[in-house]
């Protein structure tokens, strides 16, 4: 009983610890999991807790199941719009990425640390691929907001790249095991089968088990508190299932989160609080129990050599690969240039450093503290300059405003609904637009809006005020929107024009359907058209991503361009000035004619 209590003790405590330790760091703006690995070896064996950890099997298994409920909570927050906008550059950039930054930085392993070419070409997989807890956590914990295709690409390629590095890293350690050769046309098919069985495995299990798991949900009926239990152990039984099977697991529990995250059910909020605890408690005993794993004494040999592994990993192998893979992609240089740097190295590094270790490869211990350092040092290097170099390569976009949201209800199954509530920041666009129509998303009912006490259910029409608290019913993809809508708006001097847009819509929706829900003033023969018409009229055919026309107080955005067509329309409610005194008038102008408009209509709609 003493030893369990013993254990429980200082589990607790350093989970404790740990969060406090992570909550001053972000004083100094220093990455989280920096401080949790590096809390780890200060009480590890050499450091002053004095706690011996040495179990590599154990961490074998935590790491896979830390790193599967990760996973599965990153792939619930990951919409469809992110996963279809970056498939493509993520899907390159996790196999021939992955491949092509292992071979360089294996080469200068081989003579860096004067090791055998089997060795190094291991190690060069093992840290070959991007970290999906680093990449998570780092794009998010300080509200990061980056392009959408570049923001997409990172956490999707974090996400799927892992089977390559797995599959090289196991492919090498029998290599160097049994020395295995691949001189054979079979032999070299068979392995390349197996590759592509855990790829193509890995998505047919994830998306099967995916739709397994929203059926149960929207058709058991449960205690609130037990669907986010019963998701996560439905996903874990599927990774489990597919590791089972020769396929990728990591994939596959990825989709499940995907799957369940972008379908309507009727546990949306229970889930995403619960699986964003534990992706947290996940990372914090992982990178604990890595920084247990390694004594800061069998780090300074091969400290040096290391870091030099590093800095061409870095600046050599991940940039050649991210370039040669976006290249065909047309990604700007400044994307380009941001991706390479962000290819950060987390757990997965140390966690595949742990597989020689107990497959009894020669050297195995030296492979694993040089991934280690290399991984520190990708947390000190990148992770602590990632706002930095977001803004030097010009990626970053303004923050959103955020705003006060109140208990969120999910509606019965299915429904795709949900009842939240919001209070008016006196800083939102509601208030400062003193808009006569609320433009609120389309598919959103206002319930009421509670004002000094009392619940009003009419004369919405007339506007909010700061303070008021609304109730609404609403699709469970318009809380970003909401959000924006509600929350503080900066001023436009801190912003950069033209990045940003409160609402989307698709460039075939008519503009008469526009005017009716958003108020905007087009003329009569204006509303016949669609808004990609309407675009057309006003700025020609050569419309770039970007271009935007003004309707009165309001700003028509193209925010996706393709071939020339306008797919989709941005509406900036908030818009910058305009530059010329022509278009200050224009805009003027319209603004008279949308009052007298509404005046006009105010006296129709009183009775005689």
């Amino acid at each position: 009983m003493d030893f369990a209590n013993q254990i429980i003790l200082v589990s607790a405590a350093l989970i404790t610890f740990s969060i406090f330790a992570g909550a001053l760091s972000s004083r100094i703006g220093a990455p989280l999991l920096l401080v949790f690995l590096a809390f780890g070896m200060l009480v590890g064996e050499e450091g002053p807790g004095g706690i011996v950890f040495n179990d590599f099997r154990l961490a074998y298994l935590a790491g896979s199941f830390a790193l599967a409920i990760i996973l599965f909570d990153g792939g619930l927050r990951t919409s469809r719009n992110a996963l279809a906008r970056a498939w493509a550059p993520a899907g390159a950039l996790a196999t021939i990425g992955v491949l092509l930054t292992a071979a360089i930085t294996g080469v200068a392993a081989k003579f860096l640390l004067g090791i055998g070419w089997v060795e190094a070409f291991l190690l060069g997989a093992i840290v070959g691929s991007t970290d999906a807890a680093a990449v998570f956590l780092l794009l998010h914990q300080r509200g990061l907001r980056l392009r959408a295709r570049v923001s997409a690409t990172l956490e999707v390629e974090s996400a799927i790249n892992d089977p390559m590095a797995i599959f090289l890293t196991l492919a090498l350690v029998g290599i160097a095991v049994e020395g295995v050769q691949l001189d054979s046309v079979g032999a070299v098919i068979g392995e390349i089968g197996n590759f592509l069985w855990q790829l193509v495995g890995g998505v047919i299990f994830g998306l099967a088990g995916g739709w397994f798991v929203v059926r149960a949900i929207n058709r058991l009926q449960l205690s609130p508190g037990l669907y986010p239990i019963m998701a996560g152990a439905l996903a874990l039984l599927v990774f489990a299932l597919t590791q089972s099977a020769g396929a990728s697991g990591y994939v596959a529990i990825f989709l499940i989160g995907f799957t369940v995250g972008n379908t309507p059910h009727r546990a949306t909020s229970e889930i995403s609080r619960f699986t964003d605890g534990m992706a947290w408690l996940a990372q914090i005993c992982m990178f604990l129990m890595l920084g247990l794993l390694v004594t800061p004494s069998s780090l300074l040999p091969i400290l040096l050599p290391a870091i030099a592994v590093a800095v061409v990993l870095f600046f050599v192998a991940r940039p050649i690969a991210v370039w040669l893979c976006l290249k065909p992609l047309k990604f700007a240089p400044n994307e380009t240039l941001f991706i390479s740097w962000l290819g950060l190295r987390g757990s997965v590094a140390v966690f595949l450093a742990v597989i020689p270790v107990f497959a009894g490869v020669e050297g195995a211990s030296t492979l694993f503290s040089v991934a280690y350092v290399i991984v520190l040092v990708s947390l000190v290097a990148q992770g602590w300059t990632i706002a930095l170099t977001a803004r030097w390569t010009d990626v970053e976009l303004p923050p959103r405003p955020t705003a006060k949201r109140g208990v969120e209800l999910d509606l019965p199954a299915g429904k795709g609904k949900s009842v939240v509530a919001y209070t008016v920041d006196p800083m939102s666009i509601l208030v400062l637009r003193r808009m006569k129509r609320l433009p609120l998303p389309e598919g959103t009912t206002v319930i009421s809006v509670m004002r000094a006490g009392v619940a009003r259910t009419e004369g919405l029409h007339e506007g909010l005020e700061a303070g008021d608290v609304v109730l609404l019913l609403i699709n469970v993809d318009a809380v970003p929107a909401l959000d924006r809508l509600f929350g503080a708006r900066k001023s436009r001097s801190a912003e950069k024009e033209g990045k940003i847009v409160d609402f989307v819509i698709d460039g075939h929706t008519s503009a008469a359907a526009v005017a009716n829900m958003y108020s905007l003033a087009f003329t009569p023969e204006e509303r016949e058209l669609t808004l990609e018409e309407f675009m057309r009229s006003r700025l020609g055919r050569e419309i770039k991503t970007g271009a935007r026309t003004r309707v009165g107080s309001v700003d028509l955005v193209a925010v996706q361009v393709t071939d020339g067509e306008v797919h989709q329309v941005g509406l900036d409610l908030d818009p910058p000035p305009e530059k010329t005194l022509l278009g200050q008038l224009q805009t003027r102008f319209r603004a008279g004619v949308e009052t007298l408009r509404d005046l006009f209509l105010a006296d129709a709609s009183r009775p005689s």
